[in-house]
């Protein structure tokens, strides 16, 4: 996994600038979904679904500071209660104490808190802000620099995942796995190395296909989203804006030459040829695009997602129709033979990857955290996307036809019986009065807690890796005097 990164920003999907070639040349020998969508175009709700396979009403995950219950099954439950080793190096922004939901190792921290210091409070949106909230201050300090956090990370889970796959390669007995590698780039702020910065020229980096557009013409979840994030108020200019870009391309190709990495262990290893290899990101990056930056709206490049999958089984070339991630869970059952325990709300996409069904052309998604005032909902059924939020115009958008979605075909009369179908249809799905409550609720909760806890003595939930020297290398005889799992390498999970 990737984080914050979308589809039409990979030369996979046809992007004329980026280059990330290793994740070209597992394109070029898997299936690649040209329509894959999140459940939610934000970190945490939409990793929850993905590895749920539920929406975010459903799992109870609004926003980034929200907890999976430690009691809802998740795929990897479900592959590790079939007989998966299971493991996780990386970020997959898991709040509250479960810290792993399923994986039976998890061989580094997250980069995020785990807390609820991060709830949005829809009470006080949009004339009040909270002091965490994204602004403008992250796209300013795009710089070029050797060492960064979020580069420092993705090493170590690079490194991480090699070695796990490494050690798995040399388990005679090894049960079959399920190894996550979860990248925080090209995630903002944007410090890369100069090798991938020089990548790129300053005169060759585009500027947004749609300027921010005048306050009268934006919708008002974008003008909610300009306000929040400050662009109208601290606009940047035009070299700003391509020297920003210019880090979240050059980002993308340090994170391939990870992905990269990765890939190669997997051929050297021997284990390509029985594994099946899934690439996606969380959500996208709207990257300028009509004044907008960051995520946390229903456009296109921030809720469209790269989905490429390679492996047994799965016959390559390009798969046009609409699919969602809340597919990937119930796929990866039936590619491993595990019969549902419960509905998903997505479906299997096996057939799919086969190359034998067209696929379900269907997308749903919300949308529950900062920067709105009520629940937002999406369909994306065929070439249609419809977009509905309690007090705001519902907007319908042919995206053949019009693929920057910059003509509402809301209001038009030849599009009435349509828009009666997508609205009749959100009132089957979705009880948006409830959903509003419920969301409310959990966020007055989540404050009153997350302010108790950092009253006296902290401690937190942020997952600590364990690592003991004395068991980790040559330490005697092991024959004699075994290690304790627990106390087995980073990267070695138990054989059969």
């Amino acid at each position: 996994m990737a984080d914050q990164l979308g589809a039409c920003h990979l030369p996979a999907y046809g992007h004329p600038l980026v280059q990330a070639p290793h994740l070209d040349r597992l394109a070029a020998g898997g299936a690649v979904f040209e329509h894959a969508y999140c459940s939610s175009p934000l970190c945490a709700p939409s990793r929850a679904s993905l590895l749920t396979g539920q929406l975010p009403s459903r799992t109870g995950v609004y926003d980034n500071a929200a907890e999976l219950p430690a009691s809802t099954p998740t795929v990897v439950h479900r592959l590790r209660a079939s007989g998966y080793a299971t493991a996780l190096a990386g970020k997959m922004h898991f709040v509250g104490p479960d810290q792993l939901h399923g994986y039976e190792q998890r061989l580094t921290s997250d980069i995020y808190p785990a807390g609820f210091t991060w709830t949005p409070d829809w009470r006080v949106e949009p004339d009040g802000r909270l002091s965490w909230y994204h602004n403008m201050t992250s796209l300013r300090e795009t710089a070029v620099t050797e060492g960064a956090t979020q580069t420092d990370y993705d090493d170590e889970v690079a490194f991480a995942g090699c070695r796990l796959l490494r050690d798995l390669s040399r388990q005679p007995g090894r049960r079959p796995f399920f190894a996550t590698v979860s990248f925080t780039n090209p995630h903002d702020p944007w410090e890369v190395r100069r090798r991938h910065w020089d990548l790129y020229d300053d005169a060759d980096i585009e500027l947004p296909a749609v300027p921010a557009l005048p306050r009268e013409q934006a919708d008002p979840h974008s003008l909610r989203l300009r306000e929040m994030i400050g662009s109208d108020r601290q606009p940047l200019d035009d070299n700003e804006v391509r020297r920003a870009r210019h880090g979240f391309y050059a980002a993308i190709s340090y994170v391939d030459e990870r992905i990269g990495e990765l890939l190669s262990v997997l051929d050297d290893t021997g284990l390509a040829d029985d594994t099946v290899v899934v690439f996606t990101s969380d959500h996208g990056e709207m990257l300028g695009e009509r004044g907008l930056w960051y995520k946390m709206t229903f456009f296109d490049p921030a809720a469209q997602v790269p989905l490429i999958v390679r492996g047994p089984g799965v016959a390559a070339g390009r798969r046009p129709g609409c699919v969602s991630q809340l597919d990937l869970a119930p796929t990866l059952c039936e590619l491993a033979g595990i019969e549902p325990d419960e509905p998903f709300a997505g479906v299997s996409l096996a057939g799919v990857l086969a190359g034998t069904e067209p696929g379900p052309d269907l997308a749903v998604g919300e949308y529950l955290a900062e920067g709105a005032v009520a629940p937002e909902v999406m369909i994306r059924r065929g070439r249609h996307k419809f977009l509905h939020a309690p007090g705001d115009p519902d907007r319908l958008y042919d995206l053949e036809a019009d693929p920057l979605e910059l003509d509402d075909l809301a209001g038009r009369s030849e599009s009435a019986e349509l828009l009666a179908r997508f609205r009749a249809e959100v009132a089957e799905r979705w009880d948006l009065q409830q959903l509003e409550r419920d969301v409310l609720e959990s966020q007055r909760r989540r404050r009153l807690v997350a302010d108790a806890l950092f009253r006296g003595a902290h401690t937190p939930w942020d997952f600590q890796p364990h690592s003991d020297a004395g068991w980790e290398w040559v330490r005697g005889d092991e024959a004699a005097n075994p290690r304790p799992a627990s106390l087995r390498p980073r990267g070695t999970l138990p054989e059969e």
